[in-house]
């Protein structure tokens, strides 16, 4: 699959780290898909949609070189994609679903409440970030699923002292959802696939591996037998069961396993 040139159409700066760029391009997307986005002279990387529908949306970290170029991107610049790529959310008809982000991985849980909400479904967020000035899209998440938000702050600066995964334990203790979707920090969502497993509570994590294909040739996504761009980056419960890596290793550019900070599940 080859790039294709997309405009940017706009540029919003969401937190001190965070940026949205909004684009001309709009593929069919769902929820959790992502996209490798070629900078000319920079580089290629893989990123989420924080919005699908009217316009496509990325929010972007700022983490290297790549993300800080794209950050200082402006209208009229102009990107390369490439994708939709991978399986994203399949979202289920359920009653009640519980859905858990922390960090940037809150961004495509946006798009996937709005699908859930149009199907009927009663959606719960709980959120988590490092601090205050971090946390995403709570006001929009908020208007799409007509609740308030769950908020978890590592320094107390917003919602509850401490980690989104307690906040998610007690969600699921007082009224059992039917499903759970999460994305964010890997050692967070470990602790919330521990507790959809000591629930019986079925769920769905979205991976991030190191990427340089997209498409499966590379391998260097390899998570267990699976490679993330083809058979994720969304997995279920299920298949996770039989990952090792999930939530203890990644692989760096150099395909080494290394271990994952454990200081802070999100």
């Amino acid at each position: 699959m080859r790039s294709v040139p997309a405009t940017v159409v706009e540029m919003v700066r969401e937190t001190p780290t965070q940026c949205t760029m909004v684009l001309d391009w709009e593929p069919p997307v769902t929820p959790g898909q992502f996209v490798m986005v070629w900078l000319p002279g920079v580089d290629e990387v893989p990123m989420g949609f924080s919005r699908i529908s009217p316009t496509t949306a990325i929010t972007i970290q700022r983490m290297g070189e790549a993300t800080e170029a794209l950050c200082d991107l402006s209208p009229g610049d102009q990107i390369g994609v490439r994708g939709p790529l991978g399986r994203g959310f399949r979202s289920e008809r359920d009653e009640r679903a519980l859905l858990v982000g922390g960090g940037n991985g809150i961004s495509p849980l946006v798009p996937l409440t709005e699908a859930l909400v149009s199907m009927g479904c009663l959606v719960t967020v709980a959120v988590g970030a490092k601090t205050a000035d971090e946390l995403l899209f709570i006001d929009r998440l908020e208007t799409i699923a007509r609740a308030p938000v769950h908020i978890a702050t590592d320094d107390g600066t917003a919602g509850h002292h401490g980690f989104v995964t307690t906040i998610a334990d007690g969600l699921m203790d007082k009224d059992l959802p039917d499903r759970v979707y999460t994305c964010g920090p890997e050692v967070m969502m470990r602790k919330v696939a521990d507790s959809c497993w000591d629930r019986g509570v079925p769920f769905q994590a979205s991976l991030e591996r190191y990427m340089k294909c997209g498409v499966g040739l590379c391998d260097a996504c390899a998570v267990g037998s699976h490679l993330v761009c083809r058979d994720g980056p969304v997995f279920d419960g299920e298949a996770l069961r039989d990952i090792p890596d999930f939530g203890a290793f990644r692989r760096g550019p150099s395909g080494k396993l290394e271990p994952f900070l454990t200081g802070s599940p999100g």
